[in-house]
């Protein structure tokens, strides 16, 4: 299947791989409704175009027609989840590593902070425990606005962007009333894609200050109800588990980069912006 959408085809295409992605089966009829629903109610596919498109698919060994129930292949799942990360924005990766990251790098300054500062002055455990909390809900509440508002920004330009590259290769249909057809199915596609947007994100934000929250509480408990030393062996081993294995582990798999390239960027960042925390805090 080309990626460009030159035809009524392709959009159908599309509509069918979003549907199908999740592995589901389901009849022709049930998904020409489907496609009447991104349509808003107008007739705008025939089942005839539906058919076309579904044995073109079948050829390109994209879906298994059975008996008048189709589904995807294992290269067609492939491609539904291509579609889908592209189009709703639905895995969290930025999300995920961001979370993982200021949560782990938050949780050192506090556990580093406080260990510090027991040979300078008498750190009571309740100041402690009021202290990292504030400061990690304060991390994660942040990341949770900033991601929900930037990624709803950012995702709605980028498909704003797509969808006049769409339109502009859809006007070079010569026919007419396909051109038309093409151009309809695609512009109620893409506000269903802009109500999906707006959920995805909401779910993304909660992802990454659930995330930072966990990574940096887990730590933070450990080393305020541990005995000395236990508290900061155990506590510094749980933050370089959650960077070390977690996050460097779900970069190298995201990116397909080796994992000691990524481990030694991500040690590299980590290490930087933990000592420039402790810095900027002694300074203060």
């Amino acid at each position: 299947m080309s990626f460009e959408i030159q035809e009524l085809h392709d959009v159908i295409r599309i509509i069918v791989l979003l549907n199908l992605s999740k592995g589901t089966r389901m009849p022709k009829s049930a998904l020409k409704r489907r496609i009447d629903k991104v349509c808003a109610s107008y007739t705008c596919v025939e089942m005839s175009e539906l058919e076309k498109a579904l044995k073109e698919m079948a050829s390109e060994g994209l879906i298994i027609d059975n008996n008048g129930t189709v589904q995807l292949t294992e290269q067609g799942r492939k491609l539904g989840k291509e579609w889908e990360s592209l189009l709703l924005k639905k895995e969290p990766i930025l999300e995920v590593v961001a979370g993982l990251a200021d949560g782990s790098i938050t949780g050192l300054v506090v556990i580093l902070s406080a260990f510090i500062a027991t040979f300078t002055a008498a750190l009571s455990h309740t100041h402690a425990i009021f202290a990292a909390f504030l400061t990690l809900s304060a991390v994660a509440i942040t990341n949770f606005s900033s991601f929900l508002l930037g990624g709803i920004t950012e995702d709605l330009a980028d498909i704003m962007t797509l969808q006049t590259l769409v339109n502009y290769s859809l006007s070079d249909i010569p026919d007419k009333k396909e051109r038309d057809k093409s151009l309809l199915i695609a512009k109620k596609l893409f506000t269903l894609l802009d109500k999906e947007i707006h959920r995805s994100n909401v779910y993304t934000a909660l992802i990454c200050g659930t995330t930072t929250f966990l990574a940096g509480s887990i730590p933070i408990i450990t080393y305020l109800l541990l005995p000395t030393p236990l508290d900061l062996i155990v506590s510094l081993t749980i933050v370089g588990v959650i960077v070390g294995l977690f996050l460097v582990r779900y970069r190298s798999k995201k990116t397909r980069v080796h994992w000691k390239i990524t481990f030694y960027e991500t040690i590299a960042i980590v290490v930087i912006a933990t000592v420039a925390s402790l810095l900027l805090g002694g300074i203060a």
